[in-house]
């Protein structure tokens, strides 16, 4: 069973959290809550390395697919061709 919390709104911050619960015909408890969630989706969402930059991951595109597929021969080969000896 939910328990109960107080919490103390500005006279303007109030009058916009009725109006909403008006227009989407809930209850001000309702708005709140799901407010109260969404803010903790974001903040608590911090996760692990991986999860905070998983939607960075293979967003570049382009040039070579495999960089890290024989780095120390490209290597090698790179150093003979400034030398001149390719």
């Amino acid at each position: 069973m939910p328990s109960p919390i107080t919490l103390r709104l500005n006279p303007k911050t109030r009058q916009r959290v009725e109006r909403i619960a008006r227009r989407k015909g809930t209850t001000t408890s309702d708005v709140l809550r799901d407010a109260i969630e969404n803010w903790i989706e974001r903040e608590d969402s911090a996760g692990s390395a991986y999860d905070r930059m998983k939607h960075l991951l293979g967003v570049v595109e382009g040039g070579d697919s495999a960089l890290s597929v024989k780095t120390g021969k490209r290597f090698a080969e790179r150093l003979r061709a400034r030398r001149g000896e390719l």
